[in-house]
């Protein structure tokens, strides 16, 4: 397939997603003293809105366009760009979904504990819109500043000791990462005199050797910083404690948060080390696969010892990007299988969270851990969906999760690693399952009958159910609608290995397309 260059983009539909939460919280900025009511509503409606923005970029990059806004229309490597492309807009659509879910949930009482949660929530998804769509690395990092600053916020939010403690880890490991990036940053630009990553890419091709050391040393750097983000071997342990230990609303949209990483560590590794790159090319291949299968075994090992529902969810989390980068690691079929199951495992873990606490409200003695106590109000009903959720997660037949996986396996069958490949994926899996079992068992089965006992529940009912049943209907989405979606991944793996259209569209004018 052949390219064509348009005339110049004049949309402004890509820098849409980033200002309208930016205002969004702006707006609540000033609203903190107004009724709870008010920016709860505006809050929802401006959630509900990025939706909207997310779905209609999505929908004018699949056909392989390439978006371009360029800030002040100063024209790259010179300028701010900002670049949308199928992944881009994927990745936003996810985070918009997870979020509207979370934050409705989050309504039932949750806001409450602080003025600011509606703020900062709003510009926790500013952050993630800007890290999905910027072109250069300087603006990866402020953007990761503005995530990171805000989830400090929503991390701590409710205060508690425990919750302080974990937060105060997750916010030193973050800030030193940042302080790893700046160095990174510096380093590449030392050795090719560019941040901007298509600039990037076009300069690695014919990169003297006087500077191969400075790039290569910064790349690596990179992968170590975005490994941190995405909780990465041996880069995990600040995600347990801090995911399991913070409210259930933001522990599920920080279900995309080790996504952010992984979605970095992608998009470094086809565009400014890809196949093109002269010799920097493949410069995460060594550690990837590696790094990425110890993680998914250690994620299912961690949920194993788990004692508490919420802290077997976090290690899911680890072990599902494990997985994701597995995938990542395996070719274009395995991007493909990986974009696939990157929304599944976002969806799924974020219900797991927000089940966690519910099931945990409903128990009057222990809460999420897992011993025995008395039977709950309604233990038909959440036995049921932690069993749908136990197989979705579990990777179980015939959900997204069995799909996703499948397909990570059949990527691997002409890899030179198939056999721990493989091994390691079953292997996992299985021991996730015996993990998700075991806590099922101590649940909903393993109870004692304490007379007169009534669990307390401390939220409305329906506030639990939608946010959890919303997140499971769109797993089920995934699966009714694997075709199309399968589709639509491999044409964004095989858009993200055209690195030279990426190249063309920033540093030469005009929209491209496949």
């Amino acid at each position: 397939m052949g390219l064509m260059i348009g005339r110049p983009m004049t949309s402004h539909l890509p820098i849409l997603p980033i200002l309208l939460p930016f205002v969004a919280g702006l707006v609540l900025l000033a609203l903190s003293q107004q009724p709870v009511r008010l920016r709860r509503v505006f809050s929802l409606v401006a959630v509900l809105a990025q939706i909207g923005l997310a779905w209609m970029l999505l929908l004018a990059v699949a056909d392989g366009s390439l978006l371009v806004y360029r800030l002040g229309d100063w024209a790259a490597p010179w300028g701010i760009v900002l670049v949308a492309d199928r992944l881009a807009a994927l990745m936003l659509l996810i985070t918009t979904l997870v979020a509207a879910f979370a934050l409705w949930h989050a309504t039932d009482g949750l806001d409450q504990r602080g003025r600011y949660f509606h703020v900062l929530f709003q510009l926790q998804l500013f952050g993630l819109a800007g890290a999905f769509l910027t072109g250069d690395l300087f603006n990866l990092f402020v953007f990761f500043e503005i995530l990171l600053l805000a989830s400090y916020g929503l991390l701590l939010h409710g205060g508690g000791a425990v919750r302080v403690r974990s937060g105060l880890h997750y916010v030193v490991l973050n800030l030193l990462g940042s302080s790893v990036f700046l160095f990174a940053a510096g380093l590449i630009y030392a050795g090719l005199g560019s941040l901007n990553m298509a600039d990037i890419a076009h300069k690695a091709a014919s990169l003297s050797p006087d500077n191969l050391g400075l790039a290569r040393a910064g790349g690596l750097l990179l992968l170590a910083v975005f490994a941190l983000k995405a909780a990465l071997l041996p880069l995990h342990l600040w995600l347990p404690a801090a995911y399991s230990s913070t409210a259930a609303p933001v522990a599920a949209l920080f279900a995309i948060m080790t996504k952010v990483g992984a979605y970095s560590i992608l998009r470094s590794h086809t565009l400014m080390f890809g196949e093109s790159s002269g010799d920097l090319a493949n410069l995460f291949t060594p550690w990837l696969l590696p790094l990425a299968l110890a993680t998914l075994l250690l994620g299912s090992l961690g949920a194993l010892a788990a004692r508490r529902l919420g802290r077997l969810a976090a290690y899911l989390v680890i072990g599902s990007v494990g997985a994701l980068l597995t995938a990542f690691s395996l070719g274009e079929q395995g991007i493909a299988a990986g974009l696939y199951y990157l929304p599944h495992s976002t969806f799924a873990a974020a219900a797991l969270f927000l089940l966690a606490e519910a099931i945990g409200r409903r128990r009057p003695f222990s809460g999420d851990l897992l011993q025995v106590d008395a039977d709950m109000p309604r233990i038909a009903l959440w036995g049921g969906l932690f069993f749908f959720t136990a197989v979705l997660i579990g990777g179980l037949p015939p959900l997204s999760g069995f799909i996703g996986k499948l397909l990570i396996l059949r990527a691997a069958m002409d890899h030179p690693g198939l056999i721990w490949v493989w091994s390691l994926i079953l292997i996992s899996a299985l021991i996730g399952i015996i993990a998700l079992a075991r806590a099922g068992s101590r649940l909903f089965f393993q109870t004692s009958i304490q007379e007169g006992v009534t669990p307390a529940v401390r939220a409305p009912v329906r506030h639990e159910l939608i946010a959890i049943l919303g997140l499971l209907g769109l797993t089920l989405l995934l699966t009714l609608l694997a075709g199309p979606a399968l589709d639509f991944t491999q044409a964004t793996a095989t858009q993200l290995l055209d690195t030279q259209a990426y190249v063309q569209a920033i540093l030469g004018t005009g929209e491209v397309r496949r």
